[in-house]
């Protein structure tokens, strides 16, 4: 039997400009299933493991900035979303997920499959809704309808996001054959304008007034999409040394006009001249440590942009949310007469590019380990290409490493390890472009479900940094001070990937020494019809021993 309200729900979406779902297969996910994969503007691809699912839906829907659905069984598979969902709700990308569930007259009746569904994302979720159970009333349709125009809108709107619809579904779960899906009747389409955020004039007087008051001005961009609009400002004001613009990795707003090599700055220099009486920040969140309590302790007045939502005291000095879209502040000082303490500026970017001077050098003179080996690795990177990180240490090793030209991509909403794999495998659903990830084993091996599907993904490359641990909990004090370090903290593993590769058909080139390195990354970057992957082989205190060494260099040659 067709439940055409569902029918009607793919229809919605795909008129409201939604062009790709994700599904997991099920029995009470049927009539979903099929409504979507029958759709001809939408393009479907299954994905079996949910929790890998969730996170490849958030992987396009970084990429295209518009909403993929999500659709799985009733019981735990909804589960197993979860924690995709939350990661998508800290990076605000925009997910709808759309459960089957049991009737809710069989919920807590030890029926097979099922468990309390309604609002089962809690408080990491825009907005959950309860999608009608039976068709009785003309007035139903029309709330059912009512759902899937306000999913769409909630998903997109400021700040943007992951929605869910939980979908109570009786059998008879599957058409017959005479059955005819209209995806063309009319149904009503409830379309939101957006709107530019823009400050009043005499908002923008009193912004001008109160900046007057600051000559030691940083501008700290948080994580966010590549913009070149932003980076081009953000390089006209470091060019009129207004201010200095101190950006992570992850930010996509390095160049060779701001700080890059804050992680190493911040530890051996004088907090008192480096510090800022002003900060300006925008995006989201950032990854240095350093940089964080270096801001925290040095009792710096913060303002925040962002057009809408909740706006967190990251740096324990918020006092100003600025209401407005970074574009326009930053035009606005590019054009003001704000004037920085010079010294101020030349002081962050001499050391600067001394810290860049000393970094090579040392880098170039260490033993090989994973150090050596991301250093190799992201001078042959197409600059072209989209770099995926996985988190612990990954994206800290090339956050220490200063500027990059590529995209880079990391699951920094929650940290979580679990679903880097899946994620760059959902960018390159989206792309022709080289998809590079750098991850740990840890990370690597816990989502190895990624690669579970029947779809090409010629264009990605994967460097696996395999020490055999997780070696990050060998540089935090206190695991690594710990006798039961191997067992409880790094949780030591004897896999490598060659029986993964295999198992998937991607091409595979184990590495032991810079000279193996050098030659596996000859042709890595050449078009090729498999994955390839690059597994380093290293040990873990050997790692942690060479950053130490490269920490003690740096810090000497600082106080030279």
């Amino acid at each position: 039997m067709i439940i055409q309200p569902i029918i009607d729900l793919a229809a919605i979406f795909a008129r409201k400009g939604i062009k790709n779902a994700i599904l997991s297969p099920g029995s009470r996910c049927a009539p979903l299933t099929l409504a979507f994969v029958r759709h001809p503007d939408i393009h479907c691809r299954t994905i079996s493991d949910e929790r890998s699912a969730a996170f490849v839906a958030l992987g396009m829907a970084q990429q295209l900035k518009k909403p993929v659905v999500l659709v799985c069984s009733s019981g735990t598979a909804a589960l197993n979303y979860a924690p995709a969902i939350a990661e998508a709700f800290f990076q605000q990308i925009p997910l709808i997920v759309l459960t089957a569930d049991r009737p809710p007259e069989w919920i807590d009746q030890w029926d097979g499959q099922t468990i309390r569904q309604q609002a089962i994302y809690g408080r990491h979720i825009k907005q959950s809704y309860d999608f009608p159970d039976h068709f009785g009333h003309p007035d139903i349709t029309w709330h059912a309808h009512r759902i899937g125009n306000e999913a769409v809108n909630e998903a997109t709107g400021f700040p943007a996001g992951p929605v869910h619809v939980n979908i109570p579904i009786r059998e008879p779960f599957y058409p017959e054959s005479q059955d005819e899906f209209d995806f063309n009747r009319p149904i009503p389409i409830v379309n939101k304008l957006e709107s530019a955020t823009h400050l009043s004039s005499s908002a923008l007087a009193n912004f001008k007034n109160e900046l007057a008051r600051f000559k030691r001005v940083v501008i700290i961009p948080g994580q966010q999409a590549s913009h070149q609009h932003t980076l081009d400002l953000l390089n006209e004001l470091a060019t009129q040394h207004k201010v200095v613009i101190i950006s992570d990795t992850i930010s996509n707003m390095q160049s060779s006009n701001t700080i890059t090599f804050h992680d190493q700055l911040l530890p051996v220099v004088d907090h008192g001249a480096f510090s800022p009486d002003l900060i300006i920040s925008f995006g989201k969140s950032i990854i240095s440590k350093p940089l964080k309590n270096f801001l925290r302790s040095s009792g710096a007045e913060h303002w925040h942009i962002q057009p809408a939502g909740y706006s967190p005291d990251t740096y324990q000095g918020l006092a100003k949310i600025i209401p407005s879209t970074a574009q326009e502040i930053l035009r606005i000082l590019v054009e003001s007469t704000l004037t920085l303490d010079g010294e101020f500026h030349q002081r962050w970017h001499q050391a600067d590019q001394a810290m860049e001077r000393a970094l090579k050098n040392t880098l170039e003179k260490a033993p090989f380990g994973e150090w050596k080996a991301i250093y190799n690795v992201l001078n042959h990177l197409p600059e072209t290409s989209k770099l995926h990180l996985a988190n612990s240490m990954a994206v800290r090793y090339v956050n220490f490493l200063g500027a990059r030209k590529q995209e880079i991509i990391c699951n920094r909403g929650t940290s979580g390890i679990d679903g880097s794999n899946s994620t760059a495998v959902g960018c390159t659903f989206t792309t022709k472009e080289f998809v590079t990830l750098i991850t740990g084993d840890m990370a690597f091996f816990y989502d190895r479900n990624a690669f579970w599907h029947n779809y090409t993904t010629n264009n990605l490359r994967i460097i696996l940094l395999n020490n055999h641990a997780g070696g990050i909990f060998r540089i935090i004090n206190g695991p690594n001070k710990q006798p039961e370090l191997e067992e409880f903290f790094e949780t030591k593993q004897s896999l490598n990937a060659a029986h993964l590769a295999m198992d998937f058909g991607f091409g595979y080139l184990p590495v032991k020494s810079e000279e193996e390195l050098d030659a596996a990354l000859m042709d890595f970057y050449h078009p090729s019809v498999k994955p390839k992957i690059i597994e380093v082989f290293s040990d873990s205190a050997e790692n942690t021993a060479i950053l130490n060494t490269i920490k003690s260099n740096l810090r000497n040659f600082m106080d030279q």
